[in-house]
C-alpha cells in the first residue's frame, strides 16, 4: 500500500476522489486555494496541506484534479523539482494531449512518470467509487497505481498513452454535452406540444433516443434543478478542446460544434455556473414552458 497521496484540487470531482482514497484507509494530504473544499476532505479523513509544495512533499503519488489546462501545465511545471524520488504524477482533469505531453514533458525532465486517469460519471457516483476511469502512462507506472484504480473507480480503461486516454475523456464529453444539448430541444419541443414531463420521461425512456444524460439529467431539467454537477463553463471547455483537436487533425465535428454553440449561449445567457442542463434555458427565457418562471433573459 502506498503511503503518502499528494491531491491539488479538491473541486467537485477532485475532492470526490480525495475523499474515496481517505476514507479507503490512504493518508491523503489536500490543497486546494478554497479552505471549504479543504475542510470537506479533511472531514472524511484526508490532511489539510497549506500549499502545494507541503502536499507533495515526500508524497509516492501526486494527484491533480484542476479546472483548465493551463492550470494542469503550470502547476506540474511548478512542482515538479519537488517531487519526492520515485514519485509518480497522476493528473484527473479534463485537458486535452497537447497539454498532457508537456505536462509529461515537465515532470519526467525530473525523473517522474506522467498517467491520466481522467475520471466519468457524476460527483456524486465519484464519492462511491462507482465511475469509470479512463486510464494511459508507462506501464510500470500505470500498473503500480491500480491498487489506487480500484478504490477510485469501478471499471478501468487502460489506454495506450497517457494522450490517448486523455482525448476519449474529451470525446466522452463531446458526445454527452451535444447529446444534453438535443436533449434539451426535445424537452422543450415536448412542452410546447403539451406533453407532460412524466409523459415524455416515461415514453422516452423506452426508444432509441434514451441515453445515460436522459437518465440523470433529464429529471433535474424536470424539476428544474441546475445545481452545477458539471457546468456549462467547462462543458464548452471540453467540448472546445475535443473540436480544436479534431481540427488538428484535419476532422471536423459539425454536430459537436453546434452543441458548443449552445453552451456558448447559454453562457451569454448568465448560465454559464450553472449545471450543463441549462441549455435549455435558452430555448425558454420566460420559464413558460419549463415552468421555472424565469425572465431574465427576455
Amino acid at each position: 500500500m502506498f503511503g503518502k497521496l499528494g491531491f491539488i484540487g479538491a473541486g467537485k470531482m477532485g475532492g470526490a476522489v480525495a475523499r474515496r482514497l481517505a476514507t479507503g484507509g490512504y493518508e491523503v494530504h489536500v490543497h486546494d486555494l478554497d479552505p471549504a473544499a479543504v475542510r470537506r476532505c479533511v472531514d472524511a479523513g484526508a490532511v489539510a496541506a497549506g500549499s502545494a509544495s507541503a502536499a507533495v512533499k515526500d508524497a509516492e503519488v501526486v494527484f491533480t484534479s484542476l479546472p483548465m489546462p493551463e492550470h494542469v501545465l503550470t502547476t506540474w511545471s511548478r512542482i515538479a523539482p519537488e517531487l519526492a524520488e520515485g514519485a509518480i504524477a497522476v493528473d484527473v482533469s479534463t485537458i486535452d494531449p497537447g497539454t498532457v505531453d508537456r505536462a509529461a514533458a515537465a515532470v519526467g525532465e525530473y525523473g517522474h512518470p506522467f498517467v491520466t486517469c481522467a475520471l466519468g460519471k457524476t460527483p456524486a457516483a465519484a464519492e462511491n467509487g462507482a465511475i469509470p476511469l479512463f486510464v494511459g502512462g508507462p506501464g510500470e507506472a500505470v500498473s503500480a497505481l491500480r491498487p489506487l484504480f480500484g478504490r477510485i473507480g469501478e471499471t478501468t480503461h487502460e489506454f495506450e498513452s497517457a494522450g490517448a486516454a486523455a482525448m476519449f475523456k474529451l470525446i466522452s464529453n463531446l458526445i454527452g454535452m451535444t447529446n444534453v444539448a438535443v436533449l434539451a430541444e426535445g424537452y422543450v419541443l415536448a412542452r410546447a406540444a403539451g406533453i407532460t414531463p412524466e409523459q415524455f420521461s416515461a415514453a422516452l425512456a423506452d426508444t432509441g433516443a434514451s441515453s445515460f444524460q436522459s437518465q440523470v439529467r433529464l429529471p433535474w431539467l424536470v424539476a428544474g434543478d441546475y445545481e452545477a454537477r458539471f457546468g456549462v463553463e467547462l462543458a464548452a471547455k471540453d467540448v472546445r478542446l475535443a473540436l480544436d483537436a479534431g481540427a488538428r487533425q484535419g476532422i471536423a465535428s459539425p454536430v459537436a460544434a453546434q452543441g458548443l454553440a449552445q453552451l456558448l449561449s447559454a453562457i451569454a445567457h448568465g448560465h454559464g455556473g450553472e449545471d450543463a442542463v441549462a441549455v435549455a434555458k435558452v430555448l425558454d427565457p420566460r420559464g413558460r414552458l419549463l415552468g421555472s418562471g424565469e425572465t431574465a433573459d427576455e
